[in-house]
């Protein structure tokens, strides 16, 4: 019955969002919703998932997309809060089309604490202390990355390696010569 309901849901919210560039199905069961736009401190993005037992089951509401980095923390958990009250109330019917444009409706009222500035949203980042003694130490060794290479070397490190990712054979003889004219390698006589 559920998957019923679901696949019923599915093709209305495909309907009613078809060409809204701020409506986004990630799979069947999960879309996300872009509220303002880009590069606004009250822009973000409200992600809806169904559980298997939806909408009998309340739907798992989240902001913790990368795009809402810049989100207070305090705004994101009103917001979360706030919506999962409203689904409450829808409990038992599609609910995802009613909880997006609950949000739309209420979006200012939503957003009071969040600053208008972005500097100041991200101050919050900045003002952090560290506690050295807290601080783990990094698993892998620095020496393993090779970020630091220009393309051009990347490319004739690129240009030694066989199909496999192994280095092709005598790749380094001209290295092996070069070493031993200076050292005046053993000559036989």
């Amino acid at each position: 019955m559920n998957s019923e309901n679901q696949e019923e849901e599915l093709e209305v919210l495909r309907s009613i969002y078809e060409g809204d560039a701020n409506f986004k199905e990630m799979n069947t069961q999960t879309f996300q919703y872009k509220y303002g736009t880009e590069g606004d401190p009250h822009s973000f993005v409200l992600e809806i998932s169904w559980p298997e037992s939806y909408p009998e089951n309340l739907p798992i509401i989240s902001l913790d997309a990368f795009y809402n980095k810049h989100m207070q923390p305090h705004v994101k958990e009103n917001i979360k809060l706030k919506l999962l009250k409203e689904a409450d109330a829808n409990i038992g019917s599609a609910m995802t089309y009613t909880l997006i444009e609950w949000v739309k409706e209420n979006l200012e009222e939503l957003l009071v604490d969040q600053p208008l500035n972005l500097d100041t949203c991200t101050s919050h980042v900045a003002n952090l202390e560290i506690d050295d003694n807290k601080v783990e130490p990094s698993s892998k060794d620095n020496k393993d990355r090779r970020s630091g290479l220009t393309k051009a070397q990347k490319r004739r490190q690129w240009d030694r390696m066989d199909g496999k990712g192994e280095k092709i054979r005598g790749y380094d003889w001209v290295d092996v010569i070069k070493h031993l004219s200076q050292t005046g390698g053993a000559q036989a006589s």
